[in-house]
């Protein structure tokens, strides 16, 4: 199999785990569904991040614990002005437009900004940094929606579900073949997210 098709079926794959997991009634299971569809993908898909035999195709990767506290139903807020810029990644730029902010109620209590890709079909895209980074977790941060690539939990008309526990380390913290766009300043919190994927 190609390349390009390889990944088209990693994209599939990742967006039919996502429905998977929002036609789940149980945010938990469908965290716990989630979990189990990564690892296996990790594992064993031909386009996984992963070098082969890094011990994590075995052991899958780690996460902290599920808080339901960490899930949120947030409407899109106004940006008080346009922004557009390049995201840095690492090998490049990525051109987004600020859609709107959020804000994540306590424990978290943060407003983040809510992004468009200005790329290929475009998406909604959602990094964080948080206290964790650079410790606990990956320091460029990690992703909680990242729907150009299938990353979505949904959500109502004029809402977006974002539940932190689905926070991920992008790619090219495991492998520097991945481009990853990293998060900028309004998507960077002091608070510890101690939820998600952690380091081993």
């Amino acid at each position: 199999m190609s390349t390009e098709l390889e990944l088209a079926s990693w994209r599939r794959a990742v967006g039919e785990l996502y429905a998977a997991v929002r036609a789940e009634d149980d945010p938990q299971r469908g965290h716990a569904l989630w979990r189990h569809g990564r690892d296996e993908l990790f594992r064993s898909h031909p386009q996984s991040p992963l070098p082969p035999g890094d011990p994590l195709r075995m052991t899958g990767l780690p996460y902290w614990p599920y808080d339901p506290h960490l899930r949120f139903d947030v409407s899109l807020l106004q940006a008080d002005e346009d922004v557009s810029l390049s995201l840095p990644t690492s090998e490049g730029t990525i051109p987004m437009t600020r859609l709107g902010r959020v804000h994540l109620p306590v424990p978290v209590d943060a407003v983040i900004d809510v992004w468009w890709l200005r790329q290929y079909a475009g998406g909604l895209f959602v990094p964080l940094r948080d206290g964790t980074a650079g410790e606990s977790s990956y320091g460029g941060g990690r992703y909680a929606l990242d729907t150009a690539k299938g990353a979505d939990l949904g959500g109502r008309a004029g809402r977006l579900t974002i539940d932190l526990n689905f926070l991920y380390h992008p790619s090219c913290r495991y492998n520097d073949a991945w481009m990853c766009p990293l998060a900028p300043p309004g998507n960077s919190i002091s608070i510890q997210v101690s939820a998600g994927e952690r380091l081993p």
